[in-house]
């Protein structure tokens, strides 16, 4: 069976059958899956059968992992590789044996908190709920596009302070040790399709840095309500096999609530990026 790609008709998104991400892959296979993720931002892989070891073996075609500096005294020491956040509401000994065990989670971009944000995520279902626990994927580019030219104007030389603490689900909880904070554009250019992306997020964006607080309350506010508009995302219902990948540099994404009674496992793999730079807006037009 040769590779397929079906957008998902939502704002983002492709789903790709006949590919086996078991198996090593030939390099024209490598380059399609690509070319796809850079047209469709989110690609849905169907049906996968995976062992950590050949879930890792995928990830590491698209790069570097992080160092994960605090996996000591992470809950997946001893029970996944370094590589391996494991996003699970599975108790052991009354303690989860993975990270943002429960509830709803806001929309956020991975590692935006980070001089050098992730470039890609990728989960892997392994135990899901029977409802919710959907992942919805917000489309950047699309937000920016269709934000009011003087709003883009405004915000063009802009910067926006990103910061977390590990396990915070919902913005303002400050749940669990402090991860970080740099200040990016508001605006930034895809390093590799050259693109401009919204690079705000409910979770992580505090202020805007060089507008007064009122203002930048009032405004962060407007690009979060915008860039959640049901026409910017595409809401993933899981399936067990489930492969899932997402650029995380045009890409915010959430996660619905879930009944706390049911067992919910993904395995996590990023891959790290760069310092994503100022797109360049023509500010007369």
């Amino acid at each position: 069976m040769s590779m397929k790609v079906e957008p998902t008709g939502a704002a983002t998104g492709a789903r790709i059958t006949g590919v086996d991400l078991s198996q090593e892959l030939d390099p024209e296979i490598v380059a399609s899956i690509h070319k796809a993720w850079m047209d469709h931002q989110v690609l849905i892989f169907p049906n996968q059968d995976l062992t950590e070891d050949e879930q890792i073996r995928f990830a590491r075609l698209w790069g570097e992992f992080p160092k994960r500096d605090r996996y000591e005294t992470r809950p997946e020491k001893d029970v996944a590789d370094k590589s391996i956040m494991l996003v699970s509401n599975i108790r052991e000994n009354g303690k989860p044996i993975g990270s943002l065990p429960d509830g709803e989670m806001m929309f956020h971009t991975d590692g935006a908190y980070d001089e050098h944000p992730y470039n890609y995520s990728m989960l892997y279902a392994v135990e899901i709920p029977s409802v919710g626990g959907n992942t919805m994927f917000a489309n950047l580019y699309k937000a920016y596009e269709t934000l009011p030219d003087d709003l883009k104007a405004k915000l063009s030389t802009c910067t926006a302070l990103q910061r977390y603490y590990s396990g915070t689900v919902q913005r303002g909880q400050h749940m669990g040790s402090y991860s970080g904070e740099f200040s990016h554009p508001v605006f930034i250019e895809h390093n590799e399709t050259g693109r401009t992306a919204l690079y705000v997020s409910r979770l992580l964006t505090m202020r805007i840095n060089e507008l007064p607080e009122a203002e930048s309350e009032e405004i962060i506010n407007f690009l979060f309500d915008h860039s959640e508009k049901p026409e910017m995302y595409y809401e993933h219902v899981w399936s067990l096999g489930d492969f899932v990948m997402w650029d995380n540099r045009c890409l915010n994404h959430a996660r619905t609530d879930f009944p706390e009674t049911e067992r919910r496992l993904l395995r996590r793999n990023v891959i790290q990026g760069v310092r994503p730079e100022r797109a360049r807006i023509d500010v007369a037009a």
